[in-house]
């Protein structure tokens, strides 16, 4: 290795980590000198104009995107610091690639496999540089900020694309479709021995042929070889109860998060998280150890896991019913081998309460319980196709990014589809990521004509993209664009009434509907208590009758041709 080429942690005593013009300037430095294996360029600006950068490594000095997506070659993509006070992927993503450009047979190992990796994702949260921000983090001695210049977590943001950052990842993972992704990541939590964890893609979520690859095959063969390089890996530590002792719960990766989005697309995903109570350094030898065995395993499985991926792809196109949410089945839990530190429990100094602490000198290996199960809980009947209107245009644009093939309604026509009559929802009380965000959606499922416009997107479910359309239209879905807020404007009644006036029209409404008159028969039977409030009857009243209906009030406004 050129003394020169060597990456700030290393020459940090192994406590530094690079900052962002540190690394930006490695890199371009490595591209020029190995422009046969590196190509390295900006893909795209922050929120605050910070370039954003992609680098792919090839050993047969070919770069171009459509080129090798014809050649049908496996794509091995790696996204470093979502959050940058997490920082060891940053740096060990500095070392494979200059490993990948010095070292000849480390580059013929590649074989036909590209390499696509983002060198700092949140290049605003890089910028913003302390020691402070990780409370219980031990090293290095400085590092990046989880938000980003608009104070977003950029992983909570990859469905609802707030940052131009999620705009430029949504685009270039649609492009690229890479086969296997890790987003390295840093995590807090119980105390035990390990300092790798790692959450993968949801299994169940994967379908019948990604799924048991990723369950049966894949991730075994990621625990055994990290146990043989020294590191004992385990699930991500999710306890259930306080601690461990009581069993971990895979994490459910709804596609706000890293993993959950690359689903979207069939891609394997991987978030490693190393332990922030683990020194930095072997944080970092064991990032660097995550990641070479599983680009080796991506690179020796290519061909099968692009063969699983379009068959996932393929059945999409022709699949009868859909899930869109699943729930943890808590009554079938597996068992995991685990090694944990006794759970201690004695009264807090600082209240009248009882704190938990590990004591680590009475560390414990035992089987527990695993809920790694994740059972379907809505499933949607699927539509031939969505019909979404030309005027839901933030809609649009996402579905765009994302590679979803839509046509255009060419003239003004009426149509018979499915439509959704929001029920309830039940929302945050506070803001989320910039978001009232929808916990809870009721939906009624109905039938009806509708007159769509020219200009109006037809999105045909026969198409490799037809589970992110899905996932982002249906409203119950765990992250749809519904539950986001898009569409907040249909929830609210345009018209209202004065009630003097209209407290002798309810009587006549009452009269002259009868079914109007049955609800509120059952109304009043349910809330004797609001009989005394004028505001709350006829309200009812007024919501609930035919004669001052307006349609578009709680229509979910994307309709299912069936």
């Amino acid at each position: 290795m050129p003394p020169d080429l060597r990456t700030t942690y290393e020459l940090g005593n192994h406590n530094q980590t690079t900052t962002w013009l540190e690394c930006i300037t490695f890199y371009k430095d490595l591209a020029a000198r190995y422009p046969q294996v590196l190509h390295f360029e900006q893909i795209g600006l922050s929120d605050s104009g910070v370039p954003i950068h992609a680098g792919v490594v090839s050993a047969d000095g070919v770069f171009d995107r459509k080129q090798i997506k014809r050649a049908g070659r496996t794509v091995f993509f790696n996204n470093n610091g979502i959050h940058p006070g997490e920082p060891e992927g940053i740096d060990a993503c500095m070392a494979i690639v200059r490993d990948l450009c010095t070292q000849p047979e480390r580059l013929a190992a590649l074989g036909s496999t590209v390499l696509l990796f983002i060198p700092i994702y949140n290049v605003d949260g890089s910028l913003n540089r302390a020691n402070t921000s990780r409370v219980n983090q031990d090293g290095p001695e400085q590092f990046g900020f989880r938000g980003n210049s608009r104070h977003l977590d950029l992983n909570r943001d990859f469905i609802k694309c707030d940052s131009l950052n999620a705009q430029v990842f949504n685009r270039l993972l649609a492009s690229w479709d890479p086969d296997v992704m890790v987003d390295t990541h840093t995590s807090n939590g119980a105390d035990y021995p390990y300092t790798m964890t790692l959450i993968h893609t949801q299994t169940d979520k994967l379908g019948n042929g990604l799924g048991p690859f990723l369950q049966d095959t894949m991730l075994p063969h990621i625990f055994a070889a990290m146990e043989s390089a020294g590191w004992p890996t385990c699930p991500y530590v999710n306890p259930v109860k306080d601690s461990p002792d009581h069993g971990i719960a895979e994490f459910l990766e709804v596609p706000r998060f890293s993993t959950g989005f690359a689903a979207l697309h069939h891609v394997i995903g991987f978030m490693p998280e190393t332990h922030m109570l683990k020194p930095f350094a072997d944080r970092y030898a064991s990032m660097r150890a995550l990641l070479d065995i599983t680009m080796a395993f991506t690179i020796e499985h290519g061909e099968t896991i692009r063969q699983l991926r379009a068959q996932a792809k393929a059945a999409g196109r022709t699949q009868a019913e859909w899930p869109i949410h699943w729930a943890m089945n808590e009554e079938q839990p597996s068992t995991f081998p685990f090694k944990g530190y006794a759970a201690q429990y004695t009264p807090s100094i600082l209240g009248d309460y009882q704190r938990l602490s590990y004591d680590r000198s009475q560390p414990w290996e035992r089987d527990i319980a695993y809920y790694n199960r994740f059972d379907a809980d809505v499933t949607v009947a699927a539509p031939k196709a969505y019909v979404v209107p030309q005027a839901w245009r933030e809609v649009i644009e996402r579905l765009r990014w994302n590679g979803v093939e839509m046509s255009r309604i060419t003239a003004e026509q009426t149509l018979t589809a499915r439509y959704y009559h929001i029920a309830s929802v039940g929302t945050r009380a506070t803001a989320y990521e910039g978001h009232m965000f929808h916990d809870t959606v009721e939906v009624e499922a109905r039938t009806g004509q509708f007159t769509v416009q020219a200009g109006d997107y037809v999105i045909s479910l026969a198409q490799d993209n037809a589970r992110y359309a899905v996932e982002t239209l249906e409203p119950q879905a765990h992250d749809s664009f519904f539950r986001w807020g898009f569409f907040n404007s249909v929830l609210e009644k345009k018209e209202a009434f004065s009630d003097y006036v209209f407290e002798d029209m309810a009587s006549e409404l009452l009269r002259d509907e009868p079914a109007l008159a049955a609800k509120f028969a059952d109304w009043k039977a349910a809330n004797p208590a609001l009989l005394s409030n004028q505001e709350a009857v006829l309200d009812f009243i007024f919501e609930h009758c035919q004669r001052f209906a307006e349609p578009e009030w709680r229509r979910y406004p994307v309709i299912a041709l069936m």
